[in-house]
């Protein structure tokens, strides 16, 4: 049995190749793929090799590389000791963008029936904006800014407003972008630099700024930018991760206004949930299909791009060309029958 997978041969080279599947082991499911999500952020970076040498970007992408994390499929074989999933069973995992995947059974989450697959394909960039959110430890009312409306800023900006903030401000470039965050809980949009928007902000806010600032820029030229839009003894949340990490500057608000940096990353959350640490990425992805299924989060609509996984080297050529006009870029399995 093989598997159509998709591959980065090269810098900026994409191949679709059939790969043979290894049989399933103990504790494993084979899944068949019907949605896989592009990160089109990071899967950019590293198909473009838009990060330094001795970073942890280049011990991590070595080609040929396999892109992709975010997907959902259908269990079509498991191994006789594996509980809790049986053939036919529709399930969310954290695998590469290609048409099968085996993987270690509790590391997949059932997806519910009021979830589609276009929406269950969503949950492990949904599991990293909500991690982020958890790390910015919120207080109720809470005046936000999220510089970056991609995916995971229009993640961000829903989780913020399920958490009760009072204003969600989203700063980007992209009048496509501000318009999608303002359909989805943005009370204000700027389109306009972070540099040039603490005037906005203060006005926003009656001069007190916010009291926490997300990057999710993966510029590492916009974090200076991002501490003069918090308040004094606010936060600024570091959520996208840059290809030079050594370009990112502190400014005089961390010492002189006691602004607070603090960094996300999926790989922050426990693997296995304790009394100390509930929220694995398991449950945090349940918690997003309970929020889907009730109608109090909103994904699908922000699907832009949907393409058959044989046009692979399209759908990254656009990405790679102009992202503005990208949201959710979905790869169909379905299309291979």
């Amino acid at each position: 049995m093989k598997s159509l997978d998709i591959f980065f041969l090269a810098q900026d080279t994409v191949a679709v190749q059939r790969q043979p599947l290894p049989g399933t082991k103990s504790g494993e499911i084979l899944v068949q793929l019907r949605r896989s999500l592009i990160s089109t952020g990071t899967e950019c970076i590293c198909l473009q090799r838009k990060f330094a040498p001795g970073t942890h970007w280049d011990k991590w992408v070595q080609y040929p590389y396999r892109p992709g994390y975010s997907a959902a499929g259908i269990v079509v074989e498991a191994a006789d000791d594996v509980k809790g999933f049986s053939v036919g069973d529709r399930v969310a995992l954290p695998v590469k963008h290609g048409q099968y995947a085996m993987l270690a059974a509790d590391r997949a989450v059932r997806v519910p029936d009021g979830v589609s697959d276009d929406a269950a394909a969503w949950f492990n960039l949904a599991c990293i904006a909500q991690n982020a959110v958890r790390r910015a430890e919120h207080a109720l009312g809470d005046d936000v800014v999220v510089i970056g409306a991609g995916i995971l800023g229009q993640l961000v900006v829903q989780f913020v407003r399920l958490l009760g903030a009072n204003r969600v401000i989203v700063i980007d470039m992209a009048p496509a972008r501000l318009a999608m965050a303002a359909a989805h809980g943005a009370t204000h949009t700027l389109q306009m630099t972070a540099a040039d928007a603490e005037e906005a902000i203060a006005s926003i806010t009656g001069d007190r700024l916010a009291d926490v600032v997300y990057d999710i820029t993966g510029n590492a030229l916009v974090l200076p930018t991002a501490f003069p839009l918090a308040r004094r003894f606010g936060k600024v949340l570091l959520l996208g991760d840059t290809g030079t990490p050594s370009d990112q500057r502190l400014t005089g608000d961390v010492i002189r206004r006691g602004v607070t940096l603090v960094g996300a990353h999926s790989t922050n959350p426990p693997p296995v949930a304790s009394d100390y640490a509930h929220w694995t990425h398991n449950h945090m992805t349940e918690l997003f299909f309970t929020y889907l299924e009730r109608g109090q989060m909103q994904v699908e609509d922000l699907v832009t791009h949907r393409y058959d996984p044989r046009r692979a080297a399209e759908a990254y050529g656009m990405l790679t060309k102009d992202r503005s006009q990208a949201m959710g870029v979905l790869f169909d399995w379905t299309c291979l029958g």
